[in-house]
């Protein structure tokens, strides 16, 4: 799924109006910022662990998107996004507790994955360094017990 220039900007801008949302909050014990694409209707919308919406944005070519991994697509969007205004520095300075993640959610608000986790000296763009950990922590943990 590739985006018209307006709706990057659109993304863009929501993206950039959440981050000034969180910073008139002021310091918050918020560490997860949730991303909910909507296919249907082609929102996205951005709220925080408290539910509060930060921001909303119209992606016209959402609802006209065919793909079978619409979540997949997104998150890949939304990941570059992130990873494009982490660069240009616009994550500095979020008065969020680290580290802290911006998280793919679905319509249930279940996560559907992890788009970009901030730490102060880790910064994790792909969940691929994450994937298996849950089976070699509980094979660890199964082995701890046993003995």
């Amino acid at each position: 799924m590739e985006l018209s220039p307006q709706s990057k900007a659109l993304l863009d801008s929501a993206l950039r109006e959440s981050f000034s949302q969180l910073k008139k909050k002021g310091p918050s014990q918020v560490s997860d910022i949730h991303l909910m694409p909507r296919q249907v209707s082609g929102k996205l919308v951005v709220f925080d662990d408290d539910d509060d919406e930060l921001a909303v944005a119209a992606i016209s070519e959402w609802p006209e998107d065919d793909s079978v991994d619409f979540y997949g697509e997104a998150g890949r969007l939304l990941r570059s996004a992130l990873s494009a205004l982490q660069k240009e520095g616009a994550l500095d300075g979020l008065p969020l507790l680290k580290p802290y993640s911006f998280v793919l959610v679905d319509e249930d608000r279940e996560t559907v994955a992890e788009l970009l986790l901030v730490d102060d000296d880790t910064l994790l763009l792909d969940d691929e360094l994450l994937k298996g950990l849950d089976n070699e922590l509980d094979d660890f943990l199964k082995k701890l017990l046993e003995e």
